[in-house]
Protein backbone atom coordinates (compact mmCIF):
# COMPACT_ATOMS: atom_id res chain seq x y z
CA UNK A 1 0.00 0.00 0.00
CA UNK A 2 1.37 3.40 -1.12
CA UNK A 3 0.63 6.56 1.37
CA UNK A 4 1.40 9.02 -1.33
CA UNK A 5 2.13 12.97 -0.28
CA UNK A 6 -0.96 15.66 -0.30
CA UNK A 7 -0.04 18.51 -2.02
CA UNK A 8 -1.98 21.69 -3.00
CA UNK A 9 -3.33 23.17 -5.89
CA UNK A 10 -4.22 26.58 -5.52
CA UNK A 11 -6.77 28.42 -8.09
CA UNK A 12 -8.14 31.74 -7.49
CA UNK A 13 -6.89 31.49 -4.10
CA UNK A 14 -8.80 28.04 -3.24
CA UNK A 15 -6.77 25.31 -2.26
CA UNK A 16 -7.56 21.75 -3.55
CA UNK A 17 -5.97 19.17 -1.58
CA UNK A 18 -4.44 16.14 -4.27
CA UNK A 19 -1.89 13.19 -4.41
CA UNK A 20 0.10 11.85 -7.33
CA UNK A 21 0.88 8.12 -7.24
CA UNK A 22 1.90 5.11 -9.57
CA UNK A 23 4.37 4.91 -12.41
CA UNK A 24 2.30 4.00 -15.47
CA UNK A 25 3.02 5.68 -19.25
CA UNK A 26 -0.57 7.64 -18.94
CA UNK A 27 -2.22 9.79 -16.17
CA UNK A 28 -5.42 9.01 -14.75
CA UNK A 29 -6.86 11.64 -12.78
CA UNK A 30 -9.78 10.22 -10.24
CA UNK A 31 -12.80 12.16 -9.35
CA UNK A 32 -13.86 10.02 -6.49
CA UNK A 33 -17.02 9.50 -4.79
CA UNK A 34 -17.62 10.09 -0.82
CA UNK A 35 -14.26 9.04 0.89
CA UNK A 36 -11.37 11.74 1.35
CA UNK A 37 -7.72 11.17 0.11
CA UNK A 38 -6.41 11.30 3.88
CA UNK A 39 -8.05 8.12 4.53
CA UNK A 40 -7.54 6.75 0.92
CA UNK A 41 -4.74 4.44 2.29
CA UNK A 42 -6.36 2.72 5.56
CA UNK A 43 -9.02 1.09 4.15
CA UNK A 44 -7.58 -2.32 2.69
CA UNK A 45 -9.73 -3.09 -0.29
CA UNK A 46 -9.46 0.88 -1.03
CA UNK A 47 -5.95 1.10 -1.26
CA UNK A 48 -5.45 -2.31 -2.87
CA UNK A 49 -7.83 -0.69 -5.76
CA UNK A 50 -5.80 2.37 -6.34
CA UNK A 51 -2.38 0.33 -5.81
CA UNK A 52 -3.17 -1.51 -8.82
CA UNK A 53 -4.99 1.53 -10.54
CA UNK A 54 -1.01 2.86 -9.95
CA UNK A 55 0.54 0.14 -11.58
CA UNK A 56 -1.33 0.88 -14.79
CA UNK A 57 -1.37 4.60 -14.82
CA UNK A 58 0.58 7.81 -13.10
CA UNK A 59 -2.40 8.47 -10.89
CA UNK A 60 -3.54 11.82 -9.51
CA UNK A 61 -6.26 11.55 -7.26
CA UNK A 62 -8.21 14.30 -5.40
CA UNK A 63 -10.93 16.20 -3.08
CA UNK A 64 -12.97 18.04 -4.82
CA UNK A 65 -14.54 21.26 -4.00
CA UNK A 66 -16.71 20.63 -0.92
CA UNK A 67 -15.38 17.58 0.47
CA UNK A 68 -12.37 16.00 2.31
CA UNK A 69 -9.27 18.69 3.43
CA UNK A 70 -10.18 21.09 0.05
CA UNK A 71 -12.16 24.26 0.08
CA UNK A 72 -16.01 24.52 0.40
CA UNK A 73 -18.48 25.35 -2.38
CA UNK A 74 -18.74 28.85 -2.27
CA UNK A 75 -22.13 30.34 -1.03
CA UNK A 76 -21.66 33.97 -3.30
CA UNK A 77 -23.20 31.77 -6.70
CA UNK A 78 -20.38 30.46 -8.30
CA UNK A 79 -20.44 26.94 -8.15
CA UNK A 80 -21.69 24.85 -10.10
CA UNK A 81 -20.06 22.07 -13.33
CA UNK A 82 -18.00 24.81 -14.53
CA UNK A 83 -16.15 25.23 -11.48
CA UNK A 84 -15.58 21.80 -10.83
CA UNK A 85 -14.35 21.52 -14.28
CA UNK A 86 -11.78 24.54 -13.59
CA UNK A 87 -10.72 23.12 -10.32
CA UNK A 88 -9.84 19.67 -12.30
CA UNK A 89 -7.44 21.27 -14.89
CA UNK A 90 -5.99 23.54 -11.97
CA UNK A 91 -5.25 20.09 -10.22
CA UNK A 92 -3.84 18.62 -13.80
CA UNK A 93 -1.70 21.66 -14.38
CA UNK A 94 -0.53 21.21 -10.38
CA UNK A 95 0.63 18.08 -11.14
CA UNK A 96 2.08 18.92 -14.38
CA UNK A 97 -0.09 16.75 -16.54
CA UNK A 98 -0.69 17.75 -20.06
CA UNK A 99 -3.45 15.49 -20.66
CA UNK A 100 -5.31 12.70 -18.37
CA UNK A 101 -7.62 9.97 -18.71
CA UNK A 102 -10.51 11.46 -16.80
CA UNK A 103 -11.72 8.40 -14.33
CA UNK A 104 -15.06 9.91 -12.77
CA UNK A 105 -16.63 7.31 -9.95
CA UNK A 106 -19.02 10.04 -8.69
CA UNK A 107 -22.08 10.05 -11.42
CA UNK A 108 -19.73 11.74 -14.90
CA UNK A 109 -21.43 15.20 -15.46
CA UNK A 110 -17.85 16.60 -14.19
CA UNK A 111 -16.09 14.22 -16.12
CA UNK A 112 -18.51 15.01 -19.26
CA UNK A 113 -17.81 18.70 -19.40
CA UNK A 114 -14.23 18.29 -18.97
CA UNK A 115 -14.62 16.10 -21.64
CA UNK A 116 -16.35 18.01 -23.96
CA UNK A 117 -15.02 21.46 -23.29
CA UNK A 118 -11.47 20.43 -23.28
CA UNK A 119 -10.59 17.55 -25.47
CA UNK A 120 -7.08 18.76 -25.51
CA UNK A 121 -6.27 18.20 -22.16
CA UNK A 122 -8.80 14.62 -22.10
CA UNK A 123 -7.27 11.85 -23.24
CA UNK A 124 -10.44 9.36 -22.69
CA UNK A 125 -13.47 9.09 -20.12
CA UNK A 126 -14.57 6.48 -17.37
CA UNK A 127 -17.56 7.05 -16.06
CA UNK A 128 -19.14 4.71 -13.57
CA UNK A 129 -22.84 4.71 -12.37
CA UNK A 130 -23.38 7.45 -14.98
CA UNK A 131 -25.79 9.85 -15.05
CA UNK A 132 -26.55 12.72 -16.74
CA UNK A 133 -29.00 14.26 -14.59
CA UNK A 134 -30.68 13.50 -11.38
CA UNK A 135 -33.94 14.79 -11.18
CA UNK A 136 -35.26 13.35 -8.05
CA UNK A 137 -33.41 15.51 -6.19
CA UNK A 138 -35.12 18.94 -7.50
CA UNK A 139 -37.49 20.64 -5.95
CA UNK A 140 -36.74 18.67 -2.43
CA UNK A 141 -36.82 21.03 0.57
CA UNK A 142 -33.72 22.24 1.91
CA UNK A 143 -34.83 19.70 5.39
CA UNK A 144 -35.42 17.04 3.20
CA UNK A 145 -31.80 17.20 1.50
CA UNK A 146 -30.25 17.81 4.73
CA UNK A 147 -31.81 14.27 6.08
CA UNK A 148 -30.44 12.90 3.15
CA UNK A 149 -26.63 14.26 3.79
CA UNK A 150 -27.33 12.42 7.77
CA UNK A 151 -28.76 9.38 6.43
CA UNK A 152 -25.46 9.01 3.60
CA UNK A 153 -23.13 9.94 6.26
CA UNK A 154 -24.70 7.54 9.05
CA UNK A 155 -22.93 3.88 9.12
CA UNK A 156 -25.81 2.07 8.23
CA UNK A 157 -25.52 3.49 4.72
CA UNK A 158 -22.86 0.61 4.30
CA UNK A 159 -25.37 -2.49 4.11
CA UNK A 160 -27.95 -0.02 1.88
CA UNK A 161 -25.12 0.31 -0.86
CA UNK A 162 -22.77 -2.56 -0.30
CA UNK A 163 -24.54 -5.28 1.42
CA UNK A 164 -22.59 -8.12 0.57
CA UNK A 165 -19.32 -6.46 2.17
CA UNK A 166 -21.23 -4.70 5.03
CA UNK A 167 -20.67 -7.62 7.64
CA UNK A 168 -16.53 -6.41 6.97
CA UNK A 169 -15.74 -4.72 10.62
CA UNK A 170 -13.00 -3.00 9.42
CA UNK A 171 -14.99 -1.73 6.43
CA UNK A 172 -17.84 -1.04 9.30
CA UNK A 173 -15.47 1.14 11.41
CA UNK A 174 -13.48 2.90 8.09
CA UNK A 175 -16.48 3.76 6.43
CA UNK A 176 -18.43 5.54 9.10
CA UNK A 177 -14.47 8.03 9.70
CA UNK A 178 -14.91 8.29 6.04
CA UNK A 179 -18.48 9.51 5.20
CA UNK A 180 -18.39 11.71 8.16
CA UNK A 181 -14.53 13.19 7.59
CA UNK A 182 -15.78 13.72 3.61
CA UNK A 183 -18.09 16.31 3.85
CA UNK A 184 -20.69 17.35 6.77
CA UNK A 185 -24.72 16.42 6.15
CA UNK A 186 -25.19 20.59 5.24
CA UNK A 187 -22.44 20.55 2.36
CA UNK A 188 -23.67 17.19 1.47
CA UNK A 189 -27.24 19.23 1.12
CA UNK A 190 -25.52 21.74 -1.05
CA UNK A 191 -24.19 19.16 -3.11
CA UNK A 192 -27.47 17.58 -3.69
CA UNK A 193 -28.97 20.31 -3.93
CA UNK A 194 -26.80 21.67 -7.13
CA UNK A 195 -26.94 18.00 -8.44
CA UNK A 196 -31.07 18.38 -8.94
CA UNK A 197 -30.20 21.63 -11.07
CA UNK A 198 -27.48 20.40 -13.62
CA UNK A 199 -27.94 18.21 -16.59
CA UNK A 200 -25.34 17.64 -18.66
CA UNK A 201 -26.91 15.36 -21.59
CA UNK A 202 -27.21 18.21 -24.46
CA UNK A 203 -23.12 17.47 -24.10
CA UNK A 204 -23.19 13.89 -24.91
CA UNK A 205 -23.85 13.77 -28.36
CA UNK A 206 -21.34 15.65 -28.95
CA UNK A 207 -18.43 13.84 -27.08
CA UNK A 208 -15.61 12.73 -29.27
CA UNK A 209 -12.99 11.53 -26.49
CA UNK A 210 -12.82 7.22 -26.37
CA UNK A 211 -15.57 6.60 -23.17
CA UNK A 212 -15.83 3.55 -21.27
CA UNK A 213 -19.00 3.33 -18.54
CA UNK A 214 -19.29 0.84 -15.85
CA UNK A 215 -22.28 -0.02 -14.16
CA UNK A 216 -22.53 -3.12 -11.40
CA UNK A 217 -25.75 -5.39 -12.86
CA UNK A 218 -27.24 -5.30 -9.10
CA UNK A 219 -26.46 -1.72 -7.85
CA UNK A 220 -29.78 -1.20 -5.71
CA UNK A 221 -29.00 2.82 -5.42
CA UNK A 222 -28.13 3.39 -9.34
CA UNK A 223 -30.49 1.86 -11.71
CA UNK A 224 -28.45 0.01 -14.64
CA UNK A 225 -30.68 0.48 -17.57
CA UNK A 226 -30.28 4.79 -16.84
CA UNK A 227 -26.69 4.40 -17.31
CA UNK A 228 -26.69 2.22 -20.09
CA UNK A 229 -29.10 4.87 -22.06
CA UNK A 230 -27.07 7.55 -21.04
CA UNK A 231 -24.05 5.52 -22.83
CA UNK A 232 -25.44 4.76 -26.19
CA UNK A 233 -26.22 8.82 -26.37
CA UNK A 234 -22.03 9.20 -26.64
CA UNK A 235 -20.67 8.15 -29.78
CA UNK A 236 -18.13 5.01 -30.06
CA UNK A 237 -18.83 4.64 -25.90
CA UNK A 238 -18.43 1.21 -24.38
CA UNK A 239 -20.68 0.04 -21.77
CA UNK A 240 -20.07 -2.77 -19.88
CA UNK A 241 -22.62 -4.25 -17.32
CA UNK A 242 -20.08 -5.76 -14.30
CA UNK A 243 -20.69 -8.86 -12.14
CA UNK A 244 -22.14 -7.51 -8.65
CA UNK A 245 -24.08 -5.31 -6.46
CA UNK A 246 -21.32 -2.79 -4.95
CA UNK A 247 -22.27 0.41 -5.05
CA UNK A 248 -18.40 1.54 -4.43
CA UNK A 249 -16.55 0.42 -7.65
CA UNK A 250 -13.21 -0.77 -5.35
CA UNK A 251 -15.63 -3.02 -3.47
CA UNK A 252 -16.66 -6.60 -4.43
CA UNK A 253 -15.19 -8.02 -7.96
CA UNK A 254 -12.81 -5.91 -9.97
CA UNK A 255 -10.75 -8.03 -11.82
CA UNK A 256 -13.36 -6.93 -15.12
CA UNK A 257 -13.44 -3.44 -13.95
CA UNK A 258 -9.07 -3.93 -14.26
CA UNK A 259 -9.42 -5.21 -17.52
CA UNK A 260 -11.52 -3.10 -19.14
CA UNK A 261 -9.34 0.31 -17.92
CA UNK A 262 -6.52 -1.46 -19.25
CA UNK A 263 -7.89 -2.09 -22.59
CA UNK A 264 -8.63 1.23 -22.63
CA UNK A 265 -5.59 2.84 -21.27
CA UNK A 266 -3.84 0.91 -24.41
CA UNK A 267 -5.40 2.16 -27.13
CA UNK A 268 -4.21 5.09 -29.19
CA UNK A 269 -6.22 7.72 -29.49
CA UNK A 270 -8.23 7.93 -32.79
CA UNK A 271 -7.67 10.67 -34.88
CA UNK A 272 -10.08 12.89 -35.02
CA UNK A 273 -11.03 16.94 -35.77
CA UNK A 274 -9.26 18.65 -33.20
CA UNK A 275 -10.88 21.71 -34.20
CA UNK A 276 -14.33 20.52 -33.13
CA UNK A 277 -14.75 21.18 -29.63
CA UNK A 278 -17.51 21.96 -27.28
CA UNK A 279 -17.78 26.32 -26.93
CA UNK A 280 -20.56 29.02 -25.86
CA UNK A 281 -21.08 31.19 -28.43
CA UNK A 282 -21.65 34.79 -28.57
CA UNK A 283 -23.42 37.34 -30.44
CA UNK A 284 -23.45 40.99 -29.89
CA UNK A 285 -24.84 43.88 -31.75
CA UNK A 286 -25.54 47.56 -31.09
CA UNK A 287 -29.07 48.09 -31.31
CA UNK A 288 -30.55 51.29 -33.77
CA UNK A 289 -26.38 52.04 -34.78
CA UNK A 290 -27.37 53.82 -37.91
CA UNK A 291 -30.29 56.51 -36.24
CA UNK A 292 -26.85 56.80 -33.06
CA UNK A 293 -24.77 57.78 -36.23
CA UNK A 294 -26.64 59.94 -37.38
CA UNK A 295 -27.64 61.47 -34.01
CA UNK A 296 -23.99 61.90 -33.32
CA UNK A 297 -22.16 62.20 -36.37
CA UNK A 298 -18.97 60.55 -37.61
CA UNK A 299 -16.08 61.40 -35.25
CA UNK A 300 -17.97 61.12 -32.18
CA UNK A 301 -19.20 57.70 -33.60
CA UNK A 302 -15.71 56.65 -34.31
CA UNK A 303 -15.15 57.22 -30.88
CA UNK A 304 -17.96 55.92 -28.87
CA UNK A 305 -17.22 52.39 -31.54
CA UNK A 306 -13.65 52.64 -30.63
CA UNK A 307 -14.55 52.60 -26.63
CA UNK A 308 -17.17 50.04 -27.35
CA UNK A 309 -14.43 47.41 -29.18
CA UNK A 310 -12.56 47.94 -26.04
CA UNK A 311 -14.93 47.11 -23.64
CA UNK A 312 -15.19 44.11 -25.35
CA UNK A 313 -11.82 43.14 -25.91
CA UNK A 314 -10.98 43.64 -22.17
CA UNK A 315 -14.23 41.71 -21.00
CA UNK A 316 -13.96 38.49 -23.64
CA UNK A 317 -9.94 38.27 -22.69
CA UNK A 318 -10.86 38.68 -18.61
CA UNK A 319 -13.67 36.26 -18.88
CA UNK A 320 -11.16 33.33 -21.21
CA UNK A 321 -12.72 34.18 -24.00
CA UNK A 322 -11.63 34.28 -27.59
CA UNK A 323 -12.88 37.41 -30.24
CA UNK A 324 -13.42 35.63 -33.42
CA UNK A 325 -14.09 38.69 -35.53
CA UNK A 326 -16.19 41.53 -35.24
CA UNK A 327 -19.55 41.81 -37.20
CA UNK A 328 -20.33 45.09 -38.28
CA UNK A 329 -21.19 46.84 -35.10
CA UNK A 330 -20.91 43.50 -33.24
CA UNK A 331 -18.77 40.49 -31.91
CA UNK A 332 -18.45 37.00 -32.54
CA UNK A 333 -16.88 35.36 -29.35
CA UNK A 334 -16.28 31.97 -28.11
CA UNK A 335 -15.58 30.45 -24.24
CA UNK A 336 -14.95 27.55 -22.79
CA UNK A 337 -17.27 27.80 -20.01
CA UNK A 338 -20.66 28.86 -20.07
CA UNK A 339 -21.01 31.27 -17.19
CA UNK A 340 -18.15 33.09 -18.25
CA UNK A 341 -19.61 33.88 -21.31
CA UNK A 342 -22.70 35.17 -19.68
CA UNK A 343 -21.07 37.14 -17.17
CA UNK A 344 -19.20 38.59 -20.63
CA UNK A 345 -22.30 39.63 -21.89
CA UNK A 346 -23.87 41.29 -18.67
CA UNK A 347 -20.78 43.15 -18.11
CA UNK A 348 -20.42 44.19 -21.64
CA UNK A 349 -23.71 45.30 -21.99
CA UNK A 350 -23.43 47.31 -18.14
CA UNK A 351 -20.02 49.12 -19.70
CA UNK A 352 -21.36 50.15 -22.90
CA UNK A 353 -24.42 51.78 -21.32
CA UNK A 354 -22.51 53.84 -19.30
CA UNK A 355 -22.02 56.04 -22.52
CA UNK A 356 -25.30 55.52 -24.17
CA UNK A 357 -24.47 52.51 -26.75
CA UNK A 358 -27.66 49.31 -25.93
CA UNK A 359 -26.16 46.33 -27.02
CA UNK A 360 -28.39 42.48 -27.29
CA UNK A 361 -26.75 39.23 -27.39
CA UNK A 362 -27.47 35.56 -28.29
CA UNK A 363 -26.08 32.55 -26.56
CA UNK A 364 -26.11 29.08 -27.01
CA UNK A 365 -23.34 25.99 -25.95
CA UNK A 366 -22.97 23.52 -28.51
CA UNK A 367 -20.32 21.99 -30.54
CA UNK A 368 -18.63 24.07 -33.09
CA UNK A 369 -15.98 23.62 -35.70
CA UNK A 370 -12.23 26.30 -35.96
CA UNK A 371 -11.14 26.71 -39.70
CA UNK A 372 -8.61 29.02 -40.28
CA UNK A 373 -8.87 31.18 -37.45
CA UNK A 374 -12.87 31.26 -38.14
CA UNK A 375 -15.63 29.42 -36.34
CA UNK A 376 -18.36 27.64 -38.04
CA UNK A 377 -21.29 25.16 -37.06
CA UNK A 378 -24.86 24.55 -36.28
CA UNK A 379 -24.26 26.41 -33.16
CA UNK A 380 -22.83 29.70 -34.53
CA UNK A 381 -25.83 29.68 -36.38
CA UNK A 382 -28.26 28.94 -33.63
CA UNK A 383 -26.56 31.90 -31.37
CA UNK A 384 -26.87 34.04 -34.32
CA UNK A 385 -30.78 33.86 -34.47
CA UNK A 386 -31.24 34.22 -30.80
CA UNK A 387 -29.18 37.02 -30.87
CA UNK A 388 -31.33 38.76 -33.72
CA UNK A 389 -34.68 37.87 -30.97
CA UNK A 390 -33.61 39.98 -28.49
CA UNK A 391 -34.09 43.82 -27.81
CA UNK A 392 -32.54 46.34 -26.64
CA UNK A 393 -30.17 45.93 -23.41
CA UNK A 394 -31.55 42.64 -23.83
CA UNK A 395 -29.39 38.72 -23.53
CA UNK A 396 -31.16 35.67 -24.56
CA UNK A 397 -29.58 32.52 -24.55
CA UNK A 398 -31.27 28.51 -25.45
CA UNK A 399 -32.37 26.49 -22.99
CA UNK A 400 -29.21 24.25 -22.98
CA UNK A 401 -27.26 27.31 -21.17
CA UNK A 402 -29.61 26.85 -18.01
CA UNK A 403 -29.27 23.35 -17.53
CA UNK A 404 -25.04 23.64 -17.94
CA UNK A 405 -24.44 27.20 -15.30
CA UNK A 406 -26.84 25.57 -12.23
CA UNK A 407 -25.26 26.75 -9.29
CA UNK A 408 -23.63 29.63 -10.68
CA UNK A 409 -25.96 32.65 -9.51
CA UNK A 410 -27.07 33.35 -12.59
CA UNK A 411 -30.68 33.78 -13.27
CA UNK A 412 -33.02 33.55 -16.55
CA UNK A 413 -36.82 34.16 -17.20
CA UNK A 414 -38.00 31.60 -19.73
CA UNK A 415 -39.55 33.49 -23.06
CA UNK A 416 -40.99 30.90 -24.75
CA UNK A 417 -40.13 28.36 -27.50
CA UNK A 418 -39.25 29.70 -30.74
CA UNK A 419 -38.15 28.77 -34.51
CA UNK A 420 -35.12 29.74 -36.01
CA UNK A 421 -34.40 30.79 -39.20
CA UNK A 422 -32.57 27.39 -40.41
CA UNK A 423 -33.16 25.47 -37.98
CA UNK A 424 -34.74 22.54 -37.31
CA UNK A 425 -37.40 22.59 -34.80
CA UNK A 426 -38.65 24.84 -32.22
CA UNK A 427 -36.15 26.06 -29.53
CA UNK A 428 -36.66 27.33 -25.47
CA UNK A 429 -35.27 30.93 -25.61
CA UNK A 430 -34.50 32.54 -21.96
CA UNK A 431 -33.27 35.80 -20.95
CA UNK A 432 -30.79 36.51 -18.48
CA UNK A 433 -32.21 38.22 -15.28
Amino acid sequence: MTDAEVRWAVRDGVSLAFEVFGDGKSDVIVLKDSFPIDLMWELPQLASFMDRLGGMARVICFDDRGSGASDPVPSDGSAGLEMWCDDLLAVLDAADSAQATVFDMSGGATGVMAAATHPDRVRSLIIYNFRSSYPEFSGLSPRARVKIGQALADPASLRRENPRVAHDRALRDWWGRAKRLVASPMATARLIELSGLIDVGSLLPGLRVPTLVLHRQDNRIWDIETSRDEAARIPGCQFRALPGSENSIFLGETEMIFAEIAALLGQDRPVSDEGRVLATVLFTDIVASTQHLASVGDRAWRDLLDFHDGVVDREVKGHRGRVVKRLGDGVLATFDGPARAVRCAMAVKERVASRGIHVRAGLHTGEVEWRNKDVAGIAVHIASRVAALAGPDEILATRTLVDLTAGAGLSFEPRGDFELKGIPGRWPVVAVQ
